[in-house]
């Protein structure tokens, strides 16, 4: 598929789903064709970060792997040098783990193999089946054809295979520039599959590698690699994405026109090459989701040229971003497993990522009060330095959570949004002359409205009623529950409210010529001068709250200070963008 923090209680507990790739494993494992092994591997290209998208082949690969007790590898497709980075390896590697998956043994590298890939290439040369061409990336194109009409053959198709030979030890050697030679397959030019007319298997490249260095100076493409790499790892089922179907053909051509007995000799199989069975590669649809540009060079881009803020923004469709966001590794697990597997091409609505996060912070988050645009209120009957101690549950639905406890003195902030002078039909919160309840505590009553020289409202004088805490004596009628904070106690917090990325629900459709046209330019904002209550800080460990009222936070560990706390917004209490 080219292209840690604690775990919450697993949302996706049950059996899983049935799919046609089960019910082939299953098929496979009743005819004993890998002798009961079921190994499967999960390839990312060190080219950026994994995203959504890449998500559900992981979960697809390593849980196939566990229900049949097999195993899965992490082998790092690293072909291509120019575009990977170390970063991106211990990334790709830290997400993978983060998600609660483990792979077998050490981590891979296609990189390892390079010797044997070079020694594959030479037998195929040897049976007339590869031979070293001079077309420039730009004449090979031509020579190729059309989907209407087919290729022609390379002038170097016939030359000699001791002139391959010696032509492509030379390529190793860094002889030659970059582009004045590749190693192709020679198969059919008139082929009605593009992928099987001659493609390449080796290019020049005078780049060192993040694994090997500058030991070669040639590298093999993603086709020629991807098979034998999954020969060698014995894998059993290698399942990729639709996009490769077209390359089933050539992964197939590859390992059949190699000596088996090869093959079996640098796999990691240890039984007699006649239990060796060659890999089979199967395609599934991969992950697309609207409102979601997932691209890699799009993304690249974007963090590039400081559309976001790095690959780990919370805007961004990465693992790390939405792991920063406060999105779990349970939901995501649990949404993967939701959208199925099929070889249909479909979109997936973001509402359903957003139900299965708010699904499991629902039962997961502990619940504490924020106040996103405070308004001061000054309780007139409670005495100066008056401060009671309330005991409120941490979680309304969940008894193991325990409580809390939150101080109650006489000056408090409500949100400005909790009060109207000139209420709309159905405002239920607080008016002059009317009362509300707060949250865990009592019921007040506002009696007096204070503004400045400009008529903003700057402050509410009210009364509690001290017959209400907890209860709601008979006879009166306070339909409405406002959160607050003590003023004295509350901590100063920045808070970040993201939003989707872009306005658009297919940002990479072929009509949008500039993606920058369809931003979102409300994808984030940031209030300063909020205030939490202290109890989500009383305990370190906990990172991610339902702020009342307001939606599901988390802590942005990354960018809070000792002295200024960030919380990013996960997501709202409900959709908000069901009717755009």
């Amino acid at each position: 598929m080219k292209d840690s923090d604690t775990d919450s209680k697993d949302s996706s507990a049950g059996s899983a789903p049935a799919n046609f790739i089960r019910n082939m494993i299953a098929q496979d494992l009743a005819s004993n064709k890998h002798r009961g092994r079921v190994h499967t591997r999960f390839p990312p290209e060190p080219n950026g970060y994994l995203h959504i998208g890449h998500a559900k082949s992981i979960c697809l690969n390593f849980s196939l792997a566990e229900e049949n007790k097999g195993f899965c590898n992490l082998r790092f497709d690293d072909t291509n040098p120019a575009k990977e980075s170390q970063e991106y390896v211990d990334a790709i590697k830290d997400n993978i783990t983060w998600l609660g998956f483990r792979w077998n043994g050490d981590v891979r590298y296609s990189s390892s193999y390079f010797d044997h890939l070079y020694d594959f290439a030479l037998q195929l040369i040897k049976k007339s089946l590869a031979y070293v061409c001079s077309l420039s990336p730009e004449e090979a194109r031509e020579y190729r054809g059309t989907l209407t009409e087919p290729g022609r053959n390379s002038p170097d198709r016939d030359r000699s295979v001791q002139g391959n030979l010696d032509l492509f030890a030379r390529m190793r050697a860094g002889e030659f520039a970059d582009g004045e030679y590749s190693l192709r397959a020679k198969i059919d030019m008139a082929s009605p599959n593009i992928n099987m007319r001659d493609p390449v298997l080796y290019r020049i490249r005078h780049i060192s590698h993040h694994q090997t260095g500058d030991t070669w100076r040639i590298y093999p493409t993603y086709d020629y690699t991807h098979c034998i790499s999954d020969a060698i790892e014995n894998i059993t089922h290698s399942l990729c994405t639709l996009e490769f179907e077209d390359h089933r053909p050539l992964y197939d051509w590859i390992l059949h026109n190699l000596d088996n007995g090869s093959l079996h000799a640098v796999s990691d199989l240890k039984e007699s090459v006649a239990d060796y069975v060659l890999p089979q590669q199967t395609e599934f649809a991969k992950l697309r989701l609207n409102y979601t540009m997932m691209g890699k060079r799009k993304l690249k881009e974007m963090v590039e040229t400081g559309v976001v803020e790095g690959w780990d923004d919370p805007r961004m469709p990465t693992l790390a971003g939405m792991r920063r966001r406060g999105f779990t590794p349970a939901a995501i697990r649990h949404f993967c497993e939701s959208v199925g597997v099929s070889r249909s091409e479909s979109v997936v609505d973001m509402s359903m990522l957003e139900h299965a996060i708010r699904e499991d912070l629902d039962r997961n988050a502990p619940r504490v009060m924020c106040v996103l645009n405070p308004l001061k209120v000054v309780l007139t009957n409670l005495g100066e330095g008056q401060v009671e101690h309330l005991e409120m549950a941490n979680h309304p639905k969940d008894e193991s959570m325990g409580k809390r406890i939150v101080p109650f003195a006489r000056e408090i902030v409500i949100d400005k949004s909790d009060f109207e002078e000139s209420p709309p039909p159905g405002f239920k919160r607080l008016i002059s002359g009317g009362e509300v309840r707060l949250r865990g505590a009592y019921v007040i009553r506002c009696d007096e409205v204070v503004k400045s020289s400009d008529g903003e409202v700057k402050q509410l004088n009210c009364s509690i009623d001290p017959d209400t805490l907890g209860n709601q004596p008979a006879g009166r009628k306070v339909k409405g529950v406002i959160h607050w904070v003590s003023a004295e106690h509350g901590i100063p917090a920045k808070i970040r409210l993201y939003d989707r990325l872009f306005n658009a629900e297919n940002p990479e459709s072929k009509d949008i010529a500039d993606y920058h046209e369809i931003l979102n330019p409300d994808s984030l904002s940031e209030l300063e001068g909020c205030l939490v209550e202290p109890s989500a800080f009383a305990n370190g460990a906990v990172t991610q709250f339902q702020f009342e009222r307001e939606g599901y936070f988390c802590v942005d560990e990354q960018d809070s200070t000792d002295t200024l706390p960030i919380f990013n917004r996960t997501i709202t209490l409900r959709d908000s963008w069901s009717n755009s």
